[in-house]
């Protein structure tokens, strides 16, 4: 399991009187997590949120085989234990007998959100066909979102350049901190009333 925490201050930016997003990212993956292969998914998720979020953030990695107890247990533990406000995964959402990342979503969610996974498929669905065989999902556990993705580096930019305009204020309405965005990379969307100036 590989463990990295670091945070991020926006440039003129301090810790101190700001709101705080602390990030999980998961990749669900035998190779990578016995060291066979690079992870090269989480490391996209990372870049993504580099690019655009203006807000403070942190970031909280994990890595574990694909074993639905072990995501269960990593899942609950960025949630529960590390504070995250969004875990996203990356990996094991396909129809193989070893993808289960779903499966362990669904377990410890309280509720679920399933537009994430049809505008998921829909964005994926513009560049590859096999993308209705994709069982991303997202849910609610507490007050946190947790989100699936795919496995590969391009389908994770592609999907996340769309949807996570939707984040930010799904977890204003979970109670988390306020995220901001950078328009040129993502427009993250309120209504007018949940705008902060």
């Amino acid at each position: 399991m590989t463990d990295v925490i670091f945070c991020i201050v926006p440039s003129g930016g301090a810790m101190s009187g700001v709101d705080v997003c602390r990030f999980g990212v998961l990749t669900a993956s035998d190779r990578a997590s016995t060291g066979d292969y690079e992870d090269l998914s989480g490391p996209a998720i990372e870049r993504f949120l580099e690019e655009a979020l203006t807000s403070t953030w942190e970031i909280q990695r994990r890595i574990v085989a694909d074993e639905r107890e072990a995501i269960e247990a990593t899942l609950v533990e960025l949630v529960d234990s590390e504070g995250c406000s969004v875990v996203v995964t990356t990996g094991g959402t396909g129809p193989a007998p070893r993808d289960v990342t779903p499966e362990a979503t669904e377990a410890v969610c309280e509720r679920m959100l399933p537009g994430f996974g049809e505008q998921m498929r829909a964005v994926s669905l513009k560049h590859v066909p096999t993308a209705v065989l994709s069982r991303q999902t997202a849910g609610i556990r507490g007050s946190s979102l947790i989100l699936n993705l795919p496995g590969s580096p391009r389908s994770i930019r592609e999907i996340l350049d769309e949807v996570f305009a939707a984040v930010p204020y799904c977890v204003d309405l979970m109670g988390g901190p306020y995220i901001t965005t950078d328009p040129a990379v993502v427009n993250a969307f309120r209504p007018p009333h949940a705008r902060r100036e």
